[in-house]
């Protein structure tokens, strides 16, 4: 029998980057999923900037301490924001 072993992944140092909005920068970020039959209106992804279309199920990212900062996200941008990142810099 073969051992798998997990693959590691690399982390980022602690002083590599400065923190975004959405790592805590202004506090935590709650996150709340919204269903196909509630998206109502078309909204743009901060995270490939393409648009979310109505009837379309995704997420919405608002940091606790700026509301006004809320943005929309398709789910698999959101979940894919901290690789999107490492790559730009």
């Amino acid at each position: 029998m073969t051992e798998r072993r997990a693959k590691k992944r690399k982390r980022r140092s602690p002083g590599a980057s400065a923190p975004s909005m959405w790592d805590g920068l202004y506090g935590t970020v709650e996150v709340r999923r919204v269903q196909p039959y509630e998206a109502h209106k078309e909204y743009v992804c901060p995270g490939c900037h393409r648009t979310i279309s109505k009837g379309t199920g995704h997420v919405v990212c608002v940091p606790s301490d700026a509301p006004d900062l809320r943005r929309h996200w398709h789910k698999g941008c959101w979940e894919r924001r901290d690789r999107r990142a490492k790559r730009q810099t």
